[in-house]
């Protein structure tokens, strides 16, 4: 049996919008689908009166879940695991028997520590396959694939992806590089130096070598190019994917630290995740400190 797609279930708005997607994508992947809630009773004492009715509560969310998703999916196999600990730890641990794990996008208006606690941030960086969040509203008819690099090897990792994503469903891949130039000052400082002229033109070809290879791989696949030059390669991986049908980044790139699980960049996304994003983490890269 191929491996499931599994879905972190909590009854939110934003799990419900997982589930739809997941079972979406599993229909057209033909692959299973695993609904799994996570009662976090690490702090619970065993002798707690209420502990069996919490596991109970949650095995019926998840019936009734499971019960839904076959009415919306009726030709996608569809289990349901309910497991103790961490949504984090739990998801990394279902992870390593899964094609592909899928939130939804935190509520950032629940008082429960906001982006700084955000469950998908935790989930995106624990996975150790490809994690897909979902947001709440997702816009009917968007096309187009979107996908960040910075000549990083995680970054061509996420445009092979992309590049199978884009071709499986008919979609134009637009592939986005963006730096944000020196400051004025720094310019005014050097006038001489031809910092920014450099930078921009290492990353043409950064960007260029990034599609190299596409074109002859996937030859039905439109590509555009995308060199935002004065804005934060996060806004600038939003403001393109607003309108896109999927969001493709790669879980660390060149400025990242090799101890961080998910980059800077990826972070600040995953907090304003504009359309269905998938972090890649196809095979793991060695950095050097």
């Amino acid at each position: 049996m191929s491996k499931p797609i599994v879905v972190g279930f909590n009854g939110s708005a934003g799990s419900e919008a997982a589930l739809a997607w997941a079972l979406e994508r599993a229909a057209a992947d033909k692959r299973p689908v695993t609904i799994i809630h996570a009662v976090d009773d690490r702090w619970t004492s065993p002798d707690f009166q209420y502990h069996e009715l919490i596991r109970q509560a949650g095995m019926e969310l998840l019936q009734k879940a499971q019960a839904d998703a076959r009415g919306q999916a009726p030709g996608v196999e569809v289990d349901i695991q309910l497991r103790h600990g961490s949504g984090g730890s739990v998801l990394r641990e279902v992870s390593k028997e899964a094609s592909m794990v899928v939130v939804g996008e935190h509520d950032k208006h629940w008082m429960d520590g906001g982006p700084l606690a955000d469950r998908a941030l935790q989930i995106a960086a624990a996975a150790e396959i490809p994690a897909a969040v979902i947001p709440l509203k997702r816009e009917a008819g968007n096309r187009g694939v979107v996908v960040g690099v910075d000549g990083s090897e995680e970054s061509l990792q996420a445009v092979d992806f992309a590049a199978v994503e884009a071709d499986k469903g008919g979609d134009e891949l637009t592939v986005v590089l963006a730096f944000r130039r020196p400051a004025r000052w720094v310019e005014n400082q050097l006038p001489k130096s031809g910092l920014a002229e450099s930078i921009l033109e290492e990353d043409k070809i950064v960007l260029a070598e990034s599609v190299a290879g596409l074109a002859d791989k996937y030859p039905d696949v439109v590509v555009h190019q995308r060199l935002e030059t004065d804005t934060d390669p996060a806004r600038a991986l939003v403001d393109a994917a607003k309108d896109a049908r999927l969001l493709v980044i790669g879980s660390r790139g060149r400025g990242g630290f090799s101890r961080m699980m998910l980059g800077s960049t990826a972070h600040a996304v995953l907090l304003n995740v504009p359309c269905p994003t998938i972090v890649t983490r196809v095979h793991k890269v060695k950095h050097e400190d």
